[in-house]
């Protein structure tokens, strides 16, 4: 009956399935990944605006709710040399300042020739002064009370509209009651497109004063300083601050009804209004697709490199799955082989003896010579039964560590004849050499180092061919290590099998060593190399032989 192959079935067909499936799932993140990463950049596109409105109209804040507020520390008190000195300070931080009114005016109960009067009550412009960036000189001063036929309605358009306002709070003002916060935005300040008007607050006291000029018949008052500043804003000069220049290629200050013109797919705008004095502008917010795209990638690239990272881990299991699969079948094959091969060692002499045996119990006598020939066999393969069982048990030994190093001072010019001579006599056309070079003595365990050269002139011997059954050894001293070098003019070993030869059941398939190895003669040699703290290496061609070089430690 034909014998069945066994075979170590190896299921790649779900790893290339994981394969695919990763990779499915990898193109499907990644695609995602970029898809939320592109709508994410968008939105905060359309968010981020928010912040750069903030740091560009900060100026403007801290004007409106530092330093506009100081006049009213003056108490009405300013002229136009103190009103320059505080402006200056305004024009210099503030650049969106271009120009500002400054109008001195008084309150009493007195009759004005310029002003506005309710009941008893008057407001009046003393003065009003011009100051600016480009004011000439001559035109600082609009108005004098010495020229009272000067003030026109143009200079007293802002001053007009605070007197109306201050003096409907005097009339309808509990003065009992300190000023509310909407009191004083409501009264003092007037806020129209590019221009703040403030007037400086009075004191509670001053208020109650004013109150009873307003409702009493009283001698004429003195007269009450009360300062008034309008300030002229020119939006376009605030210093525009990008505090996201990666979202936003440009950002320019326009009309609140300015549209763009330019409907180019490929730009992307958006826009809010400014606050305040600035409300009929807006910041307007443009950047071409092709700039976001560079924000994209970059914020894209840690996602994709983690992705690929994962992916990365995934293969790499997949593979070390892989190559599990592809070990456990060359161990498979391996084991198959050893125990084929071993079966085939152990089977030949045993049948051999066992022949040999039945042969002596049958017959009726034997001579000297069928004794002897029949004794002679039973021996040599009992010998080859004996080595068989001894490789075996050393190579476990040695893995398991159950043998102690017995060092003696071996002297190797007398242990290689000895070797090469046991040799001769077993394979009389085995050309075996040795040379010695600046060593004599070697101090080392002799059984162990003779069972690395009986392995090693096995493996000469064995894949040379009939003509080529040659070894040369060599051993020298190189600084403090000993060198045995091997070289034979066998078959030599294929560059791919030389990373192999060394581990245990590995045989090379070839016309050599179809039968009668178990591939454990190499592997001996490394483990025992290993135990002595040496290395082994190999350098073979093929066809042209091979040569093994073992380093050992030496000591004196």
């Amino acid at each position: 009956m034909k014998r069945r192959k066994q075979i170590y079935h190896k299921n790649f067909s779900l790893i290339i399935a994981f394969l695919i499936l990763i990779s499915i799932s990898l193109v499907f993140a990644l695609a995602l990944g970029y898809n939320l990463t592109q709508k994410y950049i968008e939105n905060e596109f359309a968010s981020q605006k928010i912040d750069v409105l903030e740091q560009t109209v900060k100026p403007y804040n801290d004007l409106f709710q530092n330093k506009i507020p100081e006049i009213s520390f003056y108490q009405g008190f300013l002229d136009s040399a103190s009103a320059i000195k505080y402006l200056n300070t305004i024009f210099t931080k503030f650049p969106f300042v271009e120009r500002a009114f400054f109008y001195d005016a008084s309150i009493s109960n007195h009759k004005i020739t310029n002003g506005f009067k309710v009941n008893n009550f008057t407001i009046n412009p003393k003065a009003v002064y011009q100051f600016g960036r480009n004011i000439l000189p001559d035109s600082v001063v609009l108005f004098k009370d010495n020229n009272p036929n000067s003030l026109s309605m143009r200079t007293t358009d802002e001053f007009n509209k605070m007197a109306v306002k201050f003096t409907e709070f005097i009339e309808s003002s509990d003065t009992s009651k300190t000023l509310s916060n909407d009191d004083i935005f409501n009264v003092f300040y007037s806020i129209t497109p590019n221009r703040i008007t403030y007037m400086n607050i009075p004191r509670q006291e001053e208020l109650k004063i004013f109150k009873n000029l307003m409702f009493r018949n009283q001698p004429p008052s003195l007269f009450y300083e009360q300062d008034m500043l309008t300030f002229y804003l020119n939006p376009l000069r605030l210093q525009i601050k990008n505090t996201h220049p990666e979202l936003y290629q440009h950002i320019l200050i326009k009309p609140l009804v300015y549209e763009s013109l330019d409907n180019e797919p490929e730009i992307i705008s958006n826009d809010i209004p400014l606050p305040g004095a600035f409300s009929d502008y807006k910041l307007y917010f443009s950047s071409n697709k092709a700039f976001l795209v560079k924000e994209v990638n970059s914020r894209f690239l840690p996602i994709a490199s983690g992705l690929l990272i994962v992916y990365g881990m995934l293969v790499l299991i997949a593979y070390v799955i892989f190559r599990n699969l592809n070990v456990n079948s060359k161990m498979f094959k391996l084991q198959h082989d050893f125990i084929d091969n071993l079966t085939h060692e152990f089977k030949t002499p045993v049948s051999v003896i066992k022949i040999a045996g039945n042969n002596i119990s049958s017959a009726s006598h034997l001579s000297n010579h069928e004794r002897t020939h029949y004794g002679k066999i039973l021996d040599e393969e009992a010998d080859k039964l004996n080595y068989l069982m001894n490789r075996l048990l050393s190579f476990t030994q040695i893995e398991n560590k159950a043998i102690k190093l017995k060092e003696e001072r071996v002297e190797l010019s007398v242990f290689c004849e000895n070797i090469i001579n046991t040799y001769k006599l077993k394979y009389p056309n085995f050309h075996l050499h040795y040379h010695l070079e600046k060593v004599e003595y070697y101090k080392t365990d002799p059984i162990l180092l003779a069972s690395i050269f009986q392995n090693l002139m096995d493996n000469a011997y064995k894949y040379s061919l009939p003509e080529k059954k040659e070894l040369n050894i060599t051993i020298q001293k190189v600084k403090k290590n000993i060198v045995f070098c091997f070289i034979d003019k066998g078959i030599g070993i294929p560059q791919k099998e030389i990373e192999n030869i060394f581990e245990k059941f590995y045989r090379i398939q070839n016309q050599y060593n179809q039968q009668g190895s178990v591939g454990l003669g190499l592997a001996l040699c490394k483990e025992l190399v290993n135990f002595m703290n040496g290395s082994i290496t190999v350098k073979s061609r093929e066809g042209k032989g091979s040569e093994f070089i073992i380093e050992l430690p030496y000591e004196n």
